[in-house]
C-alpha cells in the first residue's frame, strides 16, 4: 500500500553545545575537560598529493597532542581535495590553542543537521517519447555523474538498474565501500557507481556510542526512506509498471535516466539529529575529488539562517569550493514556509529550489445529502462510505453517539490532532472523520481508517448543510485521478519563501520545480511503499528534479560554469504553468506567485538548453560580493580557496553589482544605478531588444536598450537606473526586465521596496 511521506526532515542545524558526543580529558589541576569533534580549516592546499596533505594534518595534531598515537586516534577526517583541513577530537582549550597556529584560518565545533523531504518530467516538457528536445539532445544525461549527499541508498531498487549503460566514465575516481548488508561488487554497477558512508564524527574518540540504533545499517544502505527517493528522482533508470499511488500504472524514471549516481551517506537514523557537518563537508570534499559533475544536497537550518561566511555554515563553505572548481551545487529552499524570510540556503553560489504542485490531483468526492459534491484534498482509497453526519468540537466529544456515523470537526492546527481521532474512531466505531484545518499541500493517502482533510471553506459548507438539515447524510467515494489543465499549479505552502533574510540583495529561491506527491524509489520497509516506490513531498523532492535537469544541461553544455547553468534556469523559467495558466502561491491566503515564492519561476528545461544569453559569475565576483556585504577580510579568506589573506578593493564594490540574473533592491530611496553583463551563447550575430515591466511606482531606465553581438563581441554590459515615485515606505513590488532577439526571451525578475526610513546602510 502506498501513502505519502512528507520530507519535513530538511536538514536544520541545532546547537552543537546540546548534542555533541563527548568524552573527557584530564587537564591541569586534575579537572576533566570534555573532548568533541572540531573542524580545523586550513584553506588552500599546499600539496597536490593527498597523502602529503594528510601527513601535514597529522604533524599539526602531533605537535598539539604530543604523540603520533594521540594524533592518529584524534583525527576523524582529513579534507585534502577541494581544500585543506581536518576534523579531530579536541577539547575546547586544545581547539583554542590550535586556532592560534599561523596556518589555521578557522576552527569550529561539529554541528548536526536533519533531513527535510512518474509524471514530473513529462509535466516539464521532457517526454521520452518525443524525439526532440533537451532529454534526447543530452542523450538522457549519459555519463554525467550526479553526487547525492543524503541518507544512503537501497541498491536493489530497479531505479538503479544499469541496463543499456556503457562502461563507467574513465574520469571517475570514486569508490563503492563495503559495509553492513552492502557488498560493493554486488550492489554497485554501471548506474550506481559510487557509495560511501560517513559516521566517524558521530563516535566518541574511543569509537563507541555513536547514537545510531540497531535498525540502521552501518553502510551506504539506507534505513531512512529519503536518499533512495532523492537519487532516483535525479537520475533513476526507466522502470515500467509502477503504480501511481494506486490510481494508475505507468513508467517511472529520473530527470537524467542515463546519468551515473554516486551516493554519499551523511545522514543517519539517530535520536539526536541525523547529519554531522564534519561528515557532510568530508563527503563534499570526496565528491569533488571523485569527479562528480554536480552535487545535490538538501541541507540547511531554520531561522535564524546562517550567513554565507558564518563559522557554522560548513555547507556554504563546501559549496563555494565545489562551485569554484566548476561543480554546481543544488540545495532545497526548505520546508518552513509559507511565511516570509523562511527560505534556506541563501548563498548566491548555490542553486536554491522551491517546490510546486503538479498538474495531478487525487481528490476524494464528498457528496452531501442535498447532492452538493465537494472535492476533499485527502485521497481516500477504499469502499464507498454512506452514513449520517454529525459535528463534534474535539476527539473527547466522540461518544457512543458517533457510532456508525461520519463525524465533522474543526481544528485550528494542521494535522497533529489526527492521532486523537484515530483512537476515538476505534473506540466509538465511527465510520469516518472529516477534519477542517488550514490548507496545506501534503498529500497523505487515507487507507483503512478514513480520515479526510478539508480546508475551512469546504468545512464551513459541510457545517452549514449539517446545521440546517434535520437528518444530514454524506457519501464518501474513493478518490479519483485528475490530470492536466484542470489542476492548477501552486507553490506549495511548505516551500520556504523570500525575501532573503541574510543578503536581501540576493533573490532566493532561484527557481521552482514539482515537489508535491513525487513518486520515486524507496526502501521496502518504509511506510507507504508499494512495490519499491512511494510518494514523498518537500523541497527535498523538488531539488533532485532540478538536479536531473542540470545533469542534462551539463551534457549539452559541458563548458558552462555553475553560474551560467543557474542563469539559464532562471532566465527561461515560466511564471505560468505549462498550459499558460497563472501559478498560485498557497499559504494562509492564496495569491499569485511572485519572485519570493518561486524565484525566476517554474523551470523550463527545453528553453534552458538554449537561453540565448547568460549572466556569468566567477569565484572572484562572489568574493567581491562578500566584500560589499561588509564581511571582514578574515572571514572572506576562510571561505575563499586562497591560502594568502584576501584583500578587498577600495572603495568596496556595491552589493547590487553582483552579476545575478535578477535585480533585488530592498532599500530604495535615492536613484540607484547598477550594472549587469550578459554573454551570448546563442547565434553569433544577434540583436537583442529591451522589454521592461517596471514594479508599481518604480521607474526603470536601461542603457543601452539594444545589444548587438557578432563574432568579435560576445559579452556586453548594460546599466539599470532605478527610481521610486513612492513618498513613504512601501511593500515589495515586482516586475521584470527582458532581452529578446525574437526567438529567445531572457527574463530576469525585479523586486523593489521603497524605504524612506533606512534600516540598512548600502
Amino acid at each position: 500500500m502506498m501513502s505519502s511521506i512528507v520530507s519535513w526532515w530538511f536538514f536544520w542545524v541545532i546547537s552543537a553545545v546540546c548534542i555533541l558526543k563527548v568524552e573527557f580529558n584530564i587537564v591541569e589541576g586534575g579537572a576533566y575537560e570534555e573532548t568533541k569533534v572540531h573542524i580545523v580549516y586550513l584553506g588552500e592546499k599546499e600539496h597536490n598529493d593527498p597523502e602529503l596533505v594528510t601527513s601535514s594534518h597529522l604533524r599539526m595534531l602531533e605537535s598539539l597532542l604530543g604523540s603520533k598515537k594521540d594524533a592518529s586516534e584524534s583525527i576523524v577526517h582529513s579534507y585534502r581535495n577541494g581544500f585543506s583541513g581536518f576534523a579531530a577530537h579536541l577539547t575546547d582549550s586544545q581547539a583554542e590553542q590550535i586556532s592560534e597556529h599561523p596556518d589555521v584560518v578557522q576552527v569550529t565545533p561539529n554541528t548536526f543537521y536533519e533531513l527535510q523531504t512518474t509524471r514530473t518530467f513529462d509535466y516539464l516538457g521532457l517526454s521520452h517519447s518525443t524525439p526532440k528536445g533537451l532529454l534526447h539532445e543530452a542523450k538522457m544525461g549519459e555519463d554525467i555523474i550526479i553526487g547525492v549527499l543524503d541518507s544512503g541508498v537501497w541498491p536493489e531498487s530497479q531505479s538503479f538498474n544499469d541496463k543499456g549503460l556503457g562502461p563507467i566514465p574513465k574520469r571517475w575516481k570514486g569508490m563503492c565501500v563495503d559495509g553492513e548488508d552492502f557488498d560493493s561488487k554486488k550492489h554497485c554497477n554501471k548506474k550506481l557507481i559510487g557509495a560511501r558512508y560517513y559516521m566517524d564524527s558521530l563516535f566518541r574518540r574511543n569509537k563507541t556510542d555513536s547514537g545510531i540504533p540497531d535498525t540502521e545499517y552501518m553502510s551506504a544502505r539506507e534505513s531512512l526512506p529519503h536518499g533512495t527517493h532523492v537519487a532516483s528522482t535525479a537520475g533513476g533508470s526507466f522502470v515500467s509498471n509502477v503504480s501511481d499511488n494506486g490510481f494508475g500504472v505507468g513508467t517511472i524514471r529520473g530527470g537524467a535516466p542515463r546519468a551515473r549516481i554516486a551516493v554519499y551517506k551523511v545522514c543517519w537514523q539517530r535520536v539526536d539529529r541525523t547529519c554531522a557537518s564534519a561528515d557532510i563537508i568530508k563527503a563534499m570534499d570526496d565528491a569533488i575529488a571523485d569527479g562528480v559533475d554536480l552535487i545535490t544536497i538538501s541541507i540547511g537550518r531554520p531561522n535564524p539562517v546562517l550567513t554565507e561566511v558564518d563559522v557554522y555554515n560548513q555547507i556554504s563553505y563546501g559549496a563555494f569550493h565545489a562551485v569554484a572548481k566548476g561543480i554546481p551545487v543544488l540545495s532545497a529552499g526548505g520546508n518552513f514556509g509559507p511565511g516570509a524570510y523562511t527560505v534556506q540556503n541563501i548563498a548566491p553560489w548555490i542553486i536554491t529550489v522551491a517546490a510546486t504542485t503538479l498538474d495531478r490531483w487525487y481528490p476524494t468526492p464528498l457528496t452531501l445529502g442535498n447532492n452538493v459534491t465537494l472535492m476533499a484534498r485527502t485521497p481516500y482509497k477504499g469502499n464507498e462510505i454512506q452514513g449520517d453526519l454529525m459535528f463534534v468540537y474535539s476527539p473527547d466529544e466522540m461518544t457512543s453517539a458517533a457510532k456508525g456515523k461520519v463525524v465533522l470537526t474543526f481544528t485550528t492546527g494542521s494535522e497533529e490532532s489526527q492521532a486523537g481521532y484515530v483512537t476515538k474512531l476505534f473506540q466509538v466505531e465511527a465510520k469516518a472523520v472529516i477534519i477542517a484545518a488550514k490548507r496545506n499541500d501534503v498529500i497523505k493517502v487515507s487507507e483503512g481508517l478514513p480520515i479526510i482533510m478539508v480546508d475551512y471553506e469546504h468545512g464551513s459548507t459541510i457545517w452549514k448543510y449539517l446545521s440546517i438539515t434535520r437528518m444530514p447524510t454524506i457519501k464518501i467515494s474513493s478518490a479519483i485521478a485528475l490530470n492536466g489543465r484542470l489542476v492548477a499549479t501552486k507553490v506549495a505552502d511548505f516551500s520556504g519563501r523570500g525575501p532573503n533574510s541574510i543578503s536581501p540583495y540576493v533573490l532566493k529561491p532561484d527557481v521552482a520545480a514539482p515537489g508535491v506527491a513525487i513518486v520515486a524509489a524507496s526502501t521496502p520497509e518504509s511506510m507507504g511503499t508499494e512495490e519499491g516506490f512511494a510518494i514523498q513531498s518537500g523541497t527535498s523532492m523538488s531539488t533532485p528534479v532540478v538536479a536531473g535537469l542540470v545533469a542534462l544541461l551539463r551534457a549539452v553544455h559541458p563548458d558552462w560554469s555553475p553560474a551560467a547553468l543557474k542563469s539559464a534556469l532562471i532566465t527561461t523559467a515560466s511564471t505560468t504553468d505549462p498550459y499558460g495558466e497563472p501559478i498560485f502561491s498557497e499559504g494562509m491566503t492564496r495569491k499569485l506567485a511572485d519572485p519570493f515564492d518561486f524565484g525566476g519561476g517554474l523551470v523550463n528545461p527545453n528553453k534552458a538548453a538554449d537561453p540565448g544569453l547568460v549572466y556569468d559569475i566567477s569565484a572572484e565576483d562572489y568574493r567581491l560580493f562578500l566584500c560589499a556585504s561588509h564581511y571582514d577580510e578574515k572571514q572572506i579568506t576562510k571561505i575563499s580557496k586562497t591560502h594568502t589573506p584576501y584583500r578587498c578593493p577600495s572603495p568596496k564594490p556595491s552589493m547590487l553589482d553582483l552579476n545575478l540574473p535578477s535585480i533585488t533592491i530592498p532599500f530604495l530611496k535615492e536613484d540607484v544605478t547598477l550594472t549587469r553583463t550578459v554573454t551570448n551563447v546563442g547565434p553569433v550575430d544577434s540583436v537583442y531588444k529591451l522589454i521592461v515591466e517596471p514594479p508599481l511606482g518604480v521607474k526603470i531606465s536601461v542603457t543601452p536598450n539594444t545589444l548587438l553581438f557578432n563574432s568579435n563581441v560576445k559579452i556586453l554590459s548594460y546599466k539599470v537606473t532605478v527610481s521610486t515615485t513612492h513618498k513613504s515606505n512601501s511593500i515589495y513590488y515586482f516586475g521584470s526586465l527582458t532581452w529578446t532577439d525574437g526567438s529567445h526571451k531572457v527574463t530576469i525578475p525585479l523586486s523593489v521596496r521603497t524605504q524612506m526610513l533606512m534600516y540598512f546602510d548600502q
